[in-house]
């Protein structure tokens, strides 16, 4: 049975707005491993593109590939620092990750939306995780940056 976690819209935006997370998986064994992703939130799912890698290892040679065949557990964390630590806030989503064969065509238009560097063609038809979260936790100061108003153009007299 799937969970549907009710999120309030200060949750839900801020997951939106964030640019990365940090993907949580552990092995058979519960060795941890901690990687930044970029995701797209599609509630009740998140999901992350594998793009090609520098190592060349292929998607199935990753670490967080392989920890989620074995262990489909995985919590993403979706965070803010900032020095003036009344900003500080996080999100902690948990659920079952799948690895799918490729992203599905709407979620990479997300993708695209939120992050120039995949509208590289060559991205089409990549595998993807996808977590279907189960619960969330939420903590700190979790409102959006207000961005004021660039100042009128000053045209020459």
């Amino acid at each position: 049975m799937e969970m549907d976690p009710v999120m309030p819209p200060e949750v839900r935006q801020f997951i939106d707005w964030a640019r990365v997370g940090h993907l949580a998986t552990a092995d058979a064994q519960g060795r941890p491993s901690v990687v930044p992703i970029c995701f797209v939130h599609a509630h009740p799912r998140l999901y992350s593109l594998i793009d090609h890698k520098p190592k060349n290892t292929g998607a199935g040679g990753l670490r967080r590939i392989r920890n989620l065949m074995e262990n489909p557990q995985a919590a993403v964390v979706v965070d803010r620092w900032d020095e003036d630590w009344g900003r500080i806030g996080w999100v902690l989503l948990r659920g079952r990750a799948e690895v799918l064969e490729a992203c599905p065509e709407q979620v990479l238009g997300l993708l695209r939306e939120k992050y120039s560097q995949y509208r590289d063609p060559s991205l089409d038809g990549r595998p993807a995780i996808c977590l279907t979260i189960a619960s969330f936790r939420a903590w700190g100061n979790l409102s959006l940056p207000q961005f004021e108003q660039p100042p009128p153009a000053k045209h020459p007299p």
